[in-house]
């Protein structure tokens, strides 16, 4: 055994980082059987940028329990992914490279990126794109990986996937096609929520409402025939008051609707009135939707400004009148419906974003004479996409979804049931889940119009007019999959046929990135490859994951989960909170508020940081907090040096016993420690766990070490020494244990000064390990009560600690017999009296 001179918990993370991976310290056990598996769906974090503190925070405390549940004997499978598919990661290759993908340019094979981006986004072919794609990912894993290194994430790094990989390609193509087979997936032509900017569908998952400044426009409808002045209750002879906050979509109104109580309008239902500018005949209807109170009472349906026009033109079975392009523009040509003068008010529209077609619409009604007033300001929500700058549209498009309980009550009812299956921590998390699940609106919109993405795995025949048959397509086998339908050929026929008529032609779209990230387990579990680790890990155990993507990650895989196993992906889910700055809003990229890792690791130390993760409470936003930082370092400098000095006392001897009565009272009060921390980690409750051990760790720092010190040296024989020594040995053994899931590099550091193997192998203590050592916990408390008399005493006179106490009071009914000694020479206490009262009295 060699003690360092100077301790230090600097460069332990380099250190030991490369020693385990050598080692193979956290190589899943293939052999084992499932009942000793324990397994974890691990987050992939998007590989796009950097991370940031907060993702340190909760990976940190999964990285507990993947700690914990090894040292109990669990083969643990814990993998690594990364989320490197989808739209983050291409608008950051767009920023990055100054590139935009043009898919009808060709590859060129040449293609270098300019060093420096310019102003304006040079177009590239698609498969120039998603090189760079590639390129610039690898570029971000690697420091990703180097920050889950210095973290001490204990993670087995062969089994790390990416899903954009092969497997992962091809594990959720291979899920596309058989929810295709049974009926889950479907195509449809409906109204789809649209991102402009981006120019692809949003699922209802990726939403947020946002405040924004808005106007109220009351316009006015006339009836369909003869004009008259207008007012604000209709009847049917009178024109129509309207208020709405989207006057540009009047050409697109294709009806009137209002409450079916609504006593102001229920004379005009089943008559129509024409619109105002652009003299289309629409009906006024009545539906529960429409709200009394708002605007006027009554709401122009247009096709379509928001999610309630899609149910009212679905429920009342309306026509479409599209006006909005993919670009969000005004289509060049009028809708139909529209009189000669609507469309020629149209034609100037044509082209126009619809911030102008506001403005010139407004215009064109106070002209008219048709806008009653002044707009009048308001603030409401819009929705956005949730990575998004603009405004969502609703443009009416062809897509792929999956059935998710939307418009199905019984499947809706049995993922409601999963959730209640499922065990939650903290527990009232399940509400999250339920609340998704009773709101969903319809089913999951999967394709997005996208480029760096799982391929739609499928192609249509063309006929001899080169028009594609959607209701025939053309699938590949299990066997080929992965496949990219834009270069790969459909069985049957020849890659010269392609977009030919007689031939055939791709589907264009990739999956939306969650439809491939809700198959985690099923990816890193090797379904369809290896059939064998799958059956090993699968359902998994765990499920980490933050509380704002119940919604989308957690809610996908349960139904994946469910639609094609039958089960749950997993028993458990764990919830991390926000880490929150120091105006307590979330930390977040896109915000600009984060703190990133590395320099926060490198100040404070990897254990410092994780001490901060650990002292959180499941589920709880946390705020950052380099203080709880300090204190953790203070930490993992004490246990380097209180184990420097434990082992410095020597070895007990070979016959050593634990005899004395403090060294028995330090074991017995060990045990119950033991038990709540077990108790807690079991409940994937780390901060109580660690709060258990350190209390005790400092108990044994602060007071126990005095107490015993000069019998450890050997002041009063072998015997004593030897007990104390052994006593010290095993209870420092028991707490770097404990603390080793938290604080893995010094932990890692102290226990290699003298024991074999890493701690991180060690068993789990349980409080049957000091059976035959540990005492009644009495004397301890005795002996810790009468010390800190002493401490008090001699910080009032202000004198230092090894001054002589004259004279210390003991109460005449306690253990104090027991630990006297030990206490004298703590204290360096001349004399001892006893007395009846309970407390300690010192005199210096």
């Amino acid at each position: 055994m060699s003690l360092p001179d100077k301790p230090t918990i600097d460069g332990l993370p380099d250190k030991w980082a490369q020693r385990w991976e050598s080692e193979r310290v956290y190589r899943f056990d293939r052999a084992a059987p499932r009942e000793r598996v324990f397994a974890i769906d691990t987050p992939p974090p998007t590989a796009s940028g950097s991370l940031h503190v907060g993702h340190v925070f909760s990976y940190s405390q999964t990285d507990m329990i993947a700690r914990y549940q090894r040292m109990r004997g669990r083969a643990v499978f814990y993998p690594m992914g990364w989320d490197d598919n989808g739209l983050p990661t291409e608008r950051r290759v767009q920023q990055f490279y100054g590139v935009r993908c043009d898919p009808s340019l060709p590859y060129d094979p040449r293609y270098t990126p300019p060093d420096k981006p310019g102003r304006q986004q040079v177009p590239v072919s698609r498969r120039n794109f998603i090189e760079l794609c590639e390129r610039l990912t690898a570029q971000d894993e690697v420091a990703f990986e180097h920050v889950w290194r210095v973290v001490g994430l204990s993670v087995d790094w062969s089994l790390l996937y990416t899903t954009i990989g092969t497997r992962a390609r091809a594990v959720s193509q291979r899920a596309f096609l058989r929810a295709l087979a049974r009926g889950d997936a479907y195509p449809a032509q409906a109204p789809t929520l649209w991102d402009t900017t981006f120019r692809t569908a949003v699922a209802q998952a990726e939403l947020e409402d946002r405040d924004r400044p808005g106007a109220y426009h009351r316009l006015v409808f006339h009836p369909d025939g003869a004009g008259a002045e207008p007012i604000t209750v209709a009847t049917p002879t009178r024109p129509v008051v309207v208020a709405t906050t989207r006057p540009e979509l009047l050409p697109a109104c294709v009806a009137l609707v209002a409450h079916p109580d609504d006593a102001r309008y229920r004379p005009l239902f089943g008559s129509t009135v024409r619109t105002p500018l652009f003299g289309a005949r629409v009906p006024v209807l009545a539906h529960r939707l429409a709200d009394p109170a708002k605007g006027t009472g009554i709401a122009m349906v247009c096709t379509f400004g928001d999610t309630t026009d899609v149910i009212w033109w679905r429920e009342l079975d309306l026509p479409i009148r599209p006006v909005l392009g993919f670009d969000g523009r005004f289509a060049p040509d009028a809708p139909e419906g529209l009189s000669e003068d609507g469309r020629a008010a149209y034609a100037g529209l044509a082209g126009a974003t619809v911030h102008t077609g506001r403005e010139r619409i407004t215009a064109l009604l106070r002209d008219s004479g048709e806008l009653l007033g002044e707009p009048e300001p308001i603030t409401h929500p819009v929705k956005f996409y949730e990575r998004g700058d603009k405004p969502l549209e609703i443009v009416s498009t062809r897509q792929w979804y999956l059935r998710n309980g939307g418009r199905d009550e019984a499947l809706r009812a049995r993922l409601r049931e999963r959730g209640q299956e499922l065990t939650w921590q903290p527990a009232h998390m399940r509400t999250r889940y339920e609340h998704w699940v009773d709101g969903l609106a319809g089913d999951w919109l999967i394709s997005r119009q996208r480029f760096f993405g799982v391929p739609i795995p499928v192609w249509y025949p063309l006929d001899a007019d080169g028009l594609p048959d959607h209701d025939q397509p053309i699938t590949p086998g299990e066997h080929a999959l992965p496949v990219d339908p834009s270069s790969d050929t459909p069985p049957g026929y020849a890659d010269d046929q392609r977009n030919r008529p007689g031939g055939f032609t791709a589907d264009p779209d990739v999956m939306d990135t969650w439809a491939t990230s809700s198959l985690t387990p099923q990816i890193a579990g090797g379904w369809g490859f290896d059939d064998d680790l799958f059956a090993r890990v699968f359902p998994m155990d765990l499920r980490p994951q933050s509380h704002e993507i119940i919604r989308t990650w957690l809610f996908a895989t349960v139904l994946r989960g469910h639609t094609e196993h039958d089960t749950l992906p997993w028993r458990t889910a764990t919830i991390a909170g926000w880490i929150l700055d120091p105006d307590r809003k979330k930390m977040s990229k896109s915000v600009g508020n984060v703190v990133t890792p590395l320099d926060v690791l490198a100040e404070h130390g990897s254990d410092a940081v994780r001490y901060w993760a650990a002292a959180a409470r499941p589920g709880a936003d946390t705020a950052y907090d380099t203080g709880q930082m300090r204190v953790g370092r203070r930490l993992a400098m004490k246990i380097l040096n209180a184990t420097r000095f434990v082992l410095g006392l020597g070895e007990p001897g070979p016959a050593a016993a634990v005899a004395e009565p403090l060294d028995r009272a330090l074991l017995g009060a060990l045990r119950p420690v033991i038990a709540e921390a077990t108790a807690a980690l079991d409940a994937y409750d780390q901060s109580r766990a660690l709060e258990a051990a350190e209390r005790f760790f400092w108990l044994f720092c602060d007071d126990y070490l005095e107490l015993v010190k000069q019998r450890a040296y050997g002041q009063h024989g072998p015997e004593g020494a030897d007990s104390a020594r052994l006593a010290l040995r095993t209870a420092l053994s028991v707490l770097l244990r404990l603390l080793a899931p938290v604080l893995p590099f010094v932990t890692e550091e102290a226990w290699s000064w003298w024991q074999p193997g890493s701690i991180h192998a060690a068993a789990w203590p349980t409080p049957s390990d000091l059976d035959g050592t540990a005492g009644d916990p009495a004397p301890l408390a005795a002996a810790t009560a009468a010390i800190e008399a002493v401490r008090r005493a001699k910080s009032a006179a202000k004198v230092s600690m090894r001054t002589p106490l004259s004279l210390l009071t003991a109460p005449s009914g306690d253990p104090f017999s027991l630990i006297e000694q030990d206490v004298r020479d703590a204290g360096v206490i001349t004399a001892v009296t006893r007395h009846p009262s309970s407390a300690y009295l010192a005199q210096v």
